[in-house]
């Protein structure tokens, strides 16, 4: 279904106010002593009319009671018949398929009123039915957009009269769509030969390997000089200045990484070597062949320093 609900949805959904939900159901045990004393332990409750005859008695009780919140307790269906679908062979009840239908399909409730007309005791057999009483127009909340679901469930004792009532609101909502994480840059291909260039990048250096005997520059790195053939070598550090080679502007093959149009340049740094980059602060149309620049960096993610070139004019101001 559209994410707009269209009027025939809405009517569908009104024609449920004061229809029944669930049909007088009894719970599957009498109110005991034993799950009474399993509810006061949980709950940390030591009021001692709920598990002693002679303290109820002299609080004007004909003997113990149930705590007033456990109403619910006695009417639940227990965990098998709440999670094995051939326990409810019918499947969601019509409400909530309605619901499902319209993208409805999470919820969380939101307020829960309970009146008390008796306490009960030992022996009653309660049962509960349930009445739609609303169900809001579409809302925008935190959670999604969604209806607030408000039914009423009445609680009977064995011979049909009023023990408690519930005022019972749901949130029915259509989970918000969740931003997808920023995929990362693709990682660059580290080896023995290039890892102390991207180290000293992470620390925001940009460093050029150099033949310990020629002294002669060179990049890409590598493991031996392509002029006198030493394989001794150390590193100077850049200036962080020079001036675009040349460049492309890219379009296609897009990446979730990047934003486009993404200027690739060729840098030639003022030591003479040259380098592949990312072009920052400039638009695509403004670059130009033979325009100075200067360094700046690129930290896409914690673990990824990159060097970047920007007009240089841009550092004037």
């Amino acid at each position: 279904m559209s994410d707009a609900p269209t009027d025939d949805y809405e009517a569908r959904l009104r024609a449920w106010a004061g229809r029944e939900l669930l049909e007088r159901r009894p719970g599957p045990d009498p109110v005991n002593v034993p799950m009474i004393r399993h509810w006061v332990e949980a709950m940390a409750d030591d009021n001692p009319i709920y598990l002693d005859d002679d303290a109820a008695r002299a609080n004007g009780r004909d003997g113990v009671v149930a705590p007033a919140s456990m109403i619910q307790a006695w009417v639940m269906r227990g965990y098998a018949a709440s999670v094995r679908a051939d326990e409810d062979p019918a499947g969601p009840d019509e409400l909530t398929a309605l619901l499902a239908e319209g993208g409805y399909t999470s919820v969380v409730a939101t307020d829960s009123e309970l009146e008390f007309h008796r306490e009960l005791v030992p022996g009653d057999h309660v049962s509960v039915e349930e009445t739609v009483e609303s169900i809001s127009p579409e809302k925008q909340t935190a959670l999604g957009a969604g209806r607030f679901v408000s039914t009423v469930k009445t609680y009977r004792d064995a011979s049909g009269e009023i023990v408690a009532t519930q005022k019972w609101r749901l949130l029915r909502f259509r989970p918000a769509g969740k931003p997808a994480p920023k995929a990362l840059r693709p990682r660059p291909a580290i080896n023995p030969d290039n890892a102390f260039w991207f180290d000293a990048a992470r620390e925001h250096r940009l460093v050029i390997q150099r033949c310990a005997d020629c002294k002669s520059l060179r990049h890409p790195p590598g493991p031996c000089c392509p002029q006198c053939g030493s394989f001794d070598w150390d590193t100077v550090e850049a200036q962080g200045e020079g001036h675009v080679h040349s460049y492309v502007v890219n379009h296609h093959p897009r990446h979730p990484a990047f934003e486009y149009p993404l200027v690739v340049a060729l840098i030639e740094l003022t030591e003479g070597t040259r380098l592949i980059t990312n072009m920052t602060g400039v638009a695509p149309e403004d670059v130009e062949v033979g325009m100075p620049v200067v360094l700046d960096w690129i930290d896409p993610d914690p673990d990824l320093s990159l060097p970047a070139f920007r007009p240089a004019a841009a550092k004037e101001r």
